[in-house]
């Protein structure tokens, strides 16, 4: 490995690990956001402050061009991510404990492996589906521990983060086969979604009231989850030679989100949790090794 090979390669590790850190911090923020406002509100100024940091990125990179016959596919994902995803989501945290709500929507990469097999007529091996197993048991070894006191489990919210999975992982299989400019194709999806998060918003709730307090969630939403977190995230697999190295970062997400929900959001954590997280990212990482064609 050349010196400049080398450089590129520690700027990815360094920028990796810096996305990692700000999406360990999406779960507390989540919740934080979700006491002030409903889902629908929150994700709108989320939204918006993603926008203006896509509309930014393109204008710095000139990187507005989409194809025409790609447009269809900018709405339909535009429609997904952040419009049904994230209202998804949002609904499942809001019913939810976040550090419940968070490992089961970290096991998106097992419901791609399962929505593969019917739209991309891909097999499921066997070392495969022994981590889909294992994934699950260590979801249900959380729920089953959890604390008693650290709000009811509803079962609609652990359905609706199951259900926001499958959102996540269809987006993932569209979006794989865009061939343009990752910048200019999240650029025009929320161009596409910020109307319509508009009319969700004022049928539903409302607009959201536009305090400081508000706009600091709204803005901590879009930019650490949606916008700048994004484009380190894309820097930093554009510039390694091994993308594996970088996408088994993210398995440090979840431990670091434990910490930060409980400081930040003083949610009882049971004993057991970390257990429940290793069997969950043991699962995740054999799951991985045998499915290597999509990454976080």
């Amino acid at each position: 490995m050349t010196t400049s090979e080398l450089k590129n390669e520690r700027r990815a590790i360094f920028l990796g690990i810096c996305a990692v850190l700000l999406w360990s911090t999406v779960a507390t923020i989540f919740k934080l956001g979700l006491k002030q406002m409903s889902a629908e509100q929150l994700l709108l100024l989320g939204s918006s402050a993603s926008w203006l940091v896509f509309f930014l990125n393109s204008v710095l990179r000139r990187a507005f061009f989409i194809r025409r016959s790609d447009w269809h596919r900018v709405l339909l994902l535009g429609l997904i991510n952040p419009c049904a995803y994230y209202l998804i989501l949002f609904e499942a945290y809001d019913r939810l404990p976040a550090h419940i709500a968070q490992p089961i929507n970290y096991t998106w990469a097992i419901t791609l492996s399962l929505l593969a097999v019917p739209l991309l007529k891909q097999k499921i091996s066997f070392t495969a589906l022994m981590g889909m197993v294992i994934s699950y048991s260590g979801v249900i070894l959380l729920i089953a521990t959890a604390p008693k006191e650290s709000n009811a489990i509803e079962s609609c919210g652990i359905l609706l983060a199951l259900i926001s999975t499958i959102f996540w992982a269809y987006y993932w299989i569209v979006n794989a086969s865009f061939e343009g400019d990752p910048s200019a194709l999240m650029f025009w999806s929320f161009t596409v979604a910020l109307p319509v998060l508009c009319v969700v918003c004022v049928a539903r709730e409302g607009w959201p009231e536009l305090t400081l307090l508000n706009l600091s969630l709204g803005a901590a939403v879009g930019l650490v989850e949606m916008g700048v977190t994004f484009l380190l995230w894309q820097s930093a697999i554009r510039k390694t030679r091994n993308v594996g190295n970088i996408s088994r970062l993210i398995f440090l997400s979840p431990f670091l989100s434990m910490i930060f929900i409980s400081i930040f959001v003083g949610e009882s954590i049971s004993i057991w949790a970390i257990p429940s997280l290793l069997v969950i990212v043991l699962g995740l990482v054999i799951h991985q090794k045998s499915t290597s064609r999509y990454s976080v």
